[in-house]
């Protein structure tokens, strides 16, 4: 069988398997099976490597943060919250793994359920709430060898007030930041109570500062909100050059609902809303960021990306490297490895 028509075949398989059984368990239930799944894969020997040259990304390659990566599409945090799985994740196509969302302290997150699809709208809502086991908790898996590039998200404790923020973050980027080809701080999920305001330039110049000075050599970068005004998401970039930022990641997870055409129930719960409704102001703020820092920051571009087109037209607009995680939730484990080779061949 040919090489594309065995990929439509599992395409097709996934697509059976998702709609007949998968969508009808607990989303987490299913997160959490499908870590151990990769965990497993991860510790037959050699079986990463083997995965990494059947399915890893060949090229274009990306030069940036001082890395080269071995192409332009990776996973956004989110998915490998405590940096168990990063190895096999890379070996079904992803250039680079983001790891987290990682605090200071371990928490359990919010209460459940808190994961819920919204199929008709290729879409996601979750109120996780960064649940995770905590930076010096996550010091010995990243402390591994490995073949991957690796960034490492941070966000704030729950229980840590404002104040005590910049603190926060600064524990992790002393233990975590030295264990990272880079770091991001994460001041724009909508599900811990308060994160936001701190992409408020007042709050975020100090907090910025104060990891700056802990993370040593490692790239440095910011994730920020889609719901952001376009005045702010300007603050945030001038703040950026100011500092000497490595780059910005956009965008975050938005509370908006418009234009849903899922269950109204499913629509209303609270939390942050990813995939396919994301797109449009994801790359709304790409262009924003591009237009104001030109080509002195990094910028990865995410939100609602979906096929190799959606790829190309992050990269056009300014991204220099793109990541995706909702998508691959419809898509199935070889959706990157579609990705990368449609990229390859222009399609």
């Amino acid at each position: 069988m040919h090489g594309s028509a065995r990929l439509r075949g599992w395409d097709t398989v996934y697509a059976l398997l998702f709609s007949q059984v998968l969508r009808r368990i607990d989303a987490e239930r299913v997160h959490h099976l499908t870590i151990r799944l990769l965990r497993v894969v991860q510790a037959v020997p050699g079986l990463t490597g083997l995965l990494r040259r059947l399915l890893g990304p060949r090229g274009p390659e990306v030069e940036a943060l001082g890395l080269r990566f071995p192409g332009p599409l990776g996973l956004a945090a989110g998915f490998d919250k405590d940096a168990q799985v990063y190895e096999a994740l890379a070996g079904f196509g992803f250039g680079h793994v983001e790891v987290g969302t990682i605090t200071g302290e371990p928490q359990p997150g919010n209460p459940r359920p808190r994961l819920f699809r919204l199929p008709p709208d290729r879409a996601v809502v979750n109120r996780m709430g960064f649940n995770n086991r905590g930076s010096a908790d996550a010091v010995a898996r990243l402390r591994r060898r490995r073949d991957v590039v690796v960034g490492v998200n941070i966000g704030k404790t729950k229980a840590v007030p404002e104040e005590e923020a910049a603190a926060d973050y600064v524990k992790s980027t002393e233990r975590l930041a030295p264990l990272a080809d880079y770091l991001v701080v994460n001041v724009s999920s909508p599900n811990t109570p308060g994160l936001r305001d701190l992409q408020a330039v007042e709050h975020l110049r100090p907090l910025l500062r104060a990891v700056q000075e802990a993370k040593g050599a490692t790239p440095l970068l910011v994730k920020i909100a889609p719901d952001l005004a376009d005045e702010d998401v300007d603050a945030v970039a001038d703040l950026a050059l100011e500092l000497g930022l490595d780059g910005i990641i956009a965008t975050n997870t938005t509370i908006s609902r418009e234009g849903l055409r899922g269950d109204p129930a499913v629509a209303a719960q609270a939390g942050g809303l990813s995939g396919a409704p994301v797109k449009h102001r994801s790359v709304e703020v790409l262009k924003r960021l591009k237009a104001r820092t030109g080509d002195r920051l990094t910028l990865i571009s995410v939100g609602g990306v979906e096929t190799a087109e959606d790829v190309r037209t992050r990269l056009a607009a300014g991204a220099t490297l793109v990541q995706a995680y909702t998508a691959m939730i419809y898509g199935g484990p070889l959706w990157a490895y579609r990705i990368n080779r449609e990229l390859r061949r222009g399609r």
